[in-house]
């Protein structure tokens, strides 16, 4: 009989608010930020380098810091991690002009880079199979959670305290996460004290992690049609989950004059449905898998989410009003959580004991559409005054990373041949030669 409350739910838990946190200085940068282009007399273009000098970081330093997760554990390197871009949040509120804010962006990133390749390492190790779409739509769920909470401490500290103030509370609630996280949690269920033993012969028997593998497959990384796959489709979505964190904000107060309170009123909104519906996308995304399979069920689910995220950027752009806007948003997101039920379940389908690792080359190409999104947006609109021209270039982004997911094969294992897939007979055979 396993505990009335299993240990990977309260594993979840820490996971949930790791990644809750994580968006509130990504979200705490654009909601202060028509204060910060005002007092150092930024334009939209030279806002968006400082927004790109973060992603930029995050995607130089992606791939290292997953692999150093797979080597070291996710324990060590998600403190590391949290304790890293804690600091540089404090750094944040103390920059002096574009210069500064670039620099301490930049290592901001370097820091933070890894967290989301990490976290799916986590629930490789600690969730069955059939968990795995349910226990990646609860992290994003966290990250509805910091999406919505964001505009609700940000924006009144701000106007009580100034701009910086914000930094500094949120640089102090990631120093709690890491307290937590250090006397607490353990890379793996057979380390943790307290969980029963017929849990962790769940976990153990029914994950897809993999702890007697060797080596890390890089050459058949890199040749895989499916990681290939995958890292563009999730380079065309990050087009939009990166809007969402940076220039959303600014668009209803610039683009479309709200005052900064209902600026903040409107951005929690955005995000609010998805706290509900995400548990259900991800319960959605477990059962079209085991009825229908894997590879239709991988394939349908983030084909069919970035091209209905494209449909929604085409709402908001063509009927110019704030009812639009925000119906195509909180649409957009809902499909980005579908679809990232999808994306990060493919990594941890096709990797053995190096999923972090994976997940990490995929987000290095997300990244690069965060780098894309945030200059692009602010030359758009700097060139054109134009607020909605840049949700249409968004749009055609996401239609063309929908097509590439048609050509995913998340049963093709990377360390694996093809004809090598490990069925009951090659095991046994295995085991005698």
């Amino acid at each position: 009989m396993f505990q009335k409350f299993p240990y990977r739910y309260r594993v979840l838990i820490l996971l949930f608010f790791l990644i809750s946190i994580t968006l509130l200085d990504r979200m705490g940068i654009s909601l202060v930020g028509v204060r910060i282009k005002s007092e150092f007399h930024l334009s939209n273009t030279q806002f968006g380098w400082a927004l790109t000098a973060f992603s930029l970081a995050y995607t130089l330093f992606e791939i290292p810091s997953g692999r150093l997760g797979d080597k070291w554990g996710q324990k060590a390197t998600l403190i590391r991690i949290v304790l890293w871009w804690s600091v540089f949040t404090a750094l944040t509120g103390m920059v002096t002009g574009l210069i500064s804010l670039i620099i301490v962006r930049f290592l901001f990133g370097i820091g933070e880079a890894g967290a989301f390749p990490n976290t799916m390492a986590v629930i490789s190790r600690w969730f069955p199979a059939g968990e795995t779409s349910r226990s990646i739509a609860v992290t994003f769920i966290g990250l509805s959670l910091g999406m919505v909470v964001a505009p609700l401490i940000v924006v009144p500290v701000m106007k009580s305290y100034g701009w910086r103030m914000t930094f500094f509370v949120n640089a102090i609630i990631g120093a709690i996460w890491v307290l937590i996280c250090w006397r607490w949690f353990k890379n793996n269920p057979s380390e943790m004290k307290g969980i029963s033993y017929q849990e962790r012969k769940f976990i153990e028997e029914n994950r897809k992690f993999n702890s007697h593998s060797s080596g890390i497959p890089w050459k058949q990384m890199f040749r895989s049609r499916t990681l290939l796959a995958i890292s563009y489709a999730h380079f065309c979505a990050q087009w939009s989950a990166y809007f969402l964190q940076t220039w959303l904000a600014i668009l209803l107060v610039e683009g479309r004059h709200l005052p900064e309170n209902k600026m903040k009123l409107a951005v929690s909104f955005i995000f609010i449905p998805s706290i509900p519906a995400g548990f259900f996308l991800g319960l959605l995304g477990d059962r079209i898998v085991r009825k229908k399979g894997l590879t239709f069920g991988r394939r349908f689910v983030s084909t069919a989410s970035l091209a209905l995220m494209g449909l929604s950027y085409l709402v908001a752009a063509m009927f110019p009003n704030n009812t639009s806007l925000i119906t195509g948003m909180v649409l957009a997101y809902l499909f980005q959580i579908f679809y990232s039920t999808a994306s990060y379940g493919i990594c941890i389908d096709i990797s053995d004991n190096c999923p972090a690792t994976v997940t990490s080359v995929m987000n290095t190409c997300g990244q690069l559409g965060s780098s894309a999104v945030a200059i692009i947006f602010g030359l758009i609109v700097d060139h054109t005054h134009n607020y909605n021209l840049p949700l249409y270039v968004i749009a055609v982004v996401l239609f063309t990373g929908s097509l590439t997911c048609l050509s995913l094969e998340p049963t093709r294992k990377l360390n694996l041949e093809p004809a090598k897939l490990l069925t009951p007979e090659l095991a046994t055979s295995k085991a005698n030669v």
